[in-house]
């Protein structure tokens, strides 16, 4: 569970013992549904990380695109607000840059939410396989979300799949792969972050052929 979701949820049920008192139980009952669907949303599973030379997803949710962009292969995941909406990166390496940029709230399921809507840019650098290589990854605001939190800093080492922070309600992230990976999952493919394998390393997967 994420201590955000312990706070909300707290809130929401404090205001409903208040408005119970005061007006009566039924009146109170939606702020008790908002409290609970709180704790749902803010939950924080653990993840089996699959090992090898693979990527894994950085985020739960829905591929929305896999298409070129910024010389690179990017892989799009909407989350909708029954998603879990812990962010997790997708190589083991250095946090090499993070980088917050302003924009707009678009529905993150868009296509122009990639450049415009407010995000926060993860460079990973690490080793897959023997191979120096770098992954990039935005937490991209949504229409309904209105705050992303990093809890990492340039210069930070971090484990495949590790937790890397989270955005709040719905969203996208987007990541951003090299010639050197080679994707493994398609539009309309569900995702799990840190346990669902979205690219493996092309070297291996000729070696595996």
């Amino acid at each position: 569970m994420v201590v955000y979701g312990i706070y909300y949820a707290a809130a929401l049920a404090a205001a409903g013992v208040l408005v119970t008192y005061l007006a009566g139980w039924p009146f109170a009952v939606p702020l008790y549904i908002l409290a609970a669907f709180c704790l749902y949303f803010f939950r924080d599973p653990e993840r089996q990380v699959p090992a090898g030379p693979v990527a894994v997803s950085p985020a739960d949710g829905k591929v929305v695109a896999v298409k070129p962009d910024e010389g690179a292969n990017r892989l799009s995941i909407f989350l909708n607000v029954f998603d879990v909406h812990v962010n997790r990166t997708p190589i083991a390496g250095k946090i090499a840059d993070v980088r917050y940029q302003t924009g707009r709230f678009l529905v993150a399921s868009k296509e122009q939410a990639s450049h415009s809507n407010e995000q926060n840019t993860i460079t990973v650098e690490g080793a897959v396989d023997g191979t120096p290589t770098r992954v990039v990854f935005k937490q991209i605001a949504g229409l309904i979300a209105r705050r992303i939190v990093c809890y990492k800093k340039p210069g930070d080492h971090v484990a495949a799949g590790e937790r890397v922070g989270l955005i709040k309600f719905g969203s996208r992230v987007d990541v951003f792969l090299g010639p050197e990976w080679e994707v493994t999952v398609r539009v309309g493919d569900h995702v799990a972050a840190g346990s669902s394998v979205i690219a493996r390393k092309r070297e291996a997967s000729r070696g595996a052929a």
